[in-house]
């Protein structure tokens, strides 16, 4: 990967000096903006997404609102672990930031220190988007173009190639789609037992006056019971 990013005719090299090239033509606060939404609001986004999904699924409730909660509960884990995953694999690869090798970047973060490949955001928010897809197609989509965007903007601002971000981007869904089928096998059965729940069931579905009238009729049905045993016991 170093010796791509020496190439000056590399297609990886030209395309990021065509894109980071847009920051210099750009007004100083387009370009601050962009510094913003690249470093940390499409990722505040993507949470947001994460929150109005699962606010639409539980408002929705019915028989599948428990595996869809499950499927949701692995889009943050899954992105979690992808990171955690690109830890080893940017030790290995050891690429330089491309303001380290190449001149006349127009760098909008100061700062980067650590190496390029692959970018912690574009698996992140890709992560985060194919789960939200996985668990809900209209959100996921929207998931997925907020991390295309989030995949241009590191390179906008002159701190990733754009192999980083599609390596990134791969990577995330990879951890996504090859681990969901027992991620979600693992918590089906734990967000239907949280449905069942009197207490925390809202978390997986909106609370209706039926649940209420059966939460009733169960705590009315365990008296008798319970006072039977108490009587027994004394």
């Amino acid at each position: 990967m170093a010796v791509l990013a020496e190439s000056g005719s590399n297609p990886d090299v030209e395309l990021l000096y065509d894109i980071n090239g847009l920051a210099k033509d750009a007004p100083h606060w387009f370009d601050r903006g962009m510094e913003f939404v690249g470093e940390y609001g499409l990722l505040l986004a993507m949470v947001l997404l994460v929150l109005g999904c699962w606010w639409s699924v539980r408002r929705r409730g019915g028989e599948g609102a428990a595996s869809s909660v499950a499927a949701l509960v692995w889009a943050p884990l899954a992105a979690g672990l992808a990171v955690l995953v690109n830890v080893p694999i940017r030790g290995f690869v050891e690429r330089p930031r491309p303001f380290v090798d190449h001149q006349g970047l127009d760098v909008l973060v100061s700062g980067k220190t650590d190496f390029s490949f692959v970018s912690d955001h574009a698996t992140l928010t890709m992560a985060l988007g194919v789960g939200l897809f996985v668990a809900h197609r209209r959100f996921g989509l929207a998931g997925i173009a907020l991390a295309l965007l989030e995949g241009f903007c590191r390179v906008y601002m002159g701190v990733h190639y754009p192999t980083d971000v599609v390596g990134g981007f791969a990577l995330g869904t990879a951890v996504v789609l090859l681990l969901s089928p027992p991620a979600t096998a693992l918590l089906t059965p734990l967000m239907k037992a949280v449905e069942r729940s009197p207490r925390a069931g809202w978390i997986v579905r909106r609370r209706t006056e039926s649940d209420g009238r059966k939460d009733a009729l169960l705590r009315s049905a365990r008296k008798p019971v319970e006072s039977e045993e108490r009587d027994l016991a004394a």
